[in-house]
């Protein structure tokens, strides 16, 4: 068993911009009647955050389908500042990353064949995104053209994201395309989605 989350990441907000903007998500989301201002820990374990926003009256309206009619999800958890987000299950590292001068792949777990990455590949990436989270910058010079390229420019491999504001929708149906391009507009910024499960 476990908990499942489905993760909506604001890939372009600046840290400056990501509390004002999060407020706004926040009161749309209200005035919509997808989630309520109460908030509760109960079901929720997004790491950075204790409590998340308990559903609204209308959840219903931002999912896909629920194929449970007395299905009841959990808190929304809203994410402000620099971070890594990961989605699936477990790891913490990026399997790749794409280098956006060059488009050259850098391979950090090799799978199938490795489970683990491959820690010389990675600590240049590890070292650059602590340096962001700590003061905004972070370089990884590519191992291919020789760019210093700043750490939020690299293409990660799926279900790997750097961004200043995320939101955890945890226990709840697939959320649908609508509301995915709904919440795109109001934040005025790309999007990624991730799933995951503690």
């Amino acid at each position: 068993m476990g908990d499942f989350f489905e993760r909506i990441i604001d890939i372009e907000v600046t840290a400056e911009a990501a509390g004002a903007l999060a407020d706004q998500a926040v009161d749309w989301m209200v005035a919509e009647g997808l989630i309520t201002r109460e908030t509760s820990s109960i079901g929720m374990y997004s790491l950075q955050v204790d409590k998340g926003y308990k559903p609204g009256p209308n959840w219903e309206q931002a999912c896909a389908d629920r194929e449970d009619p007395l299905w009841r999800p959990g808190p929304v958890a809203v994410i402000v500042g620099r971070d890594q987000h990961v989605g699936g299950q477990g790891s913490d590292e990026a399997d790749s990353a794409t280098c956006p001068r060059c488009d050259a792949r850098t391979v950090i777990i090799n799978y199938p064949e490795e489970w683990e990455p491959d820690e010389e590949a990675w600590q240049p990436f590890s070292d650059a995104i602590e340096s962001w989270k700590e003061t905004g910058d972070g370089s990884v010079t590519c191992p291919s053209c020789g760019a210093s390229v700043p750490v939020t420019e690299w293409r990660f491999g799926s279900g790997f994201t750097l961004g200043t504001l995320a939101f955890d929708f945890w226990g709840w149906p697939p959320l649908n395309i609508r509301f995915h391009a709904e919440m795109s507009a109001r934040l005025g910024h790309t999007i990624e989605t991730q799933t995951g499960k503690f």
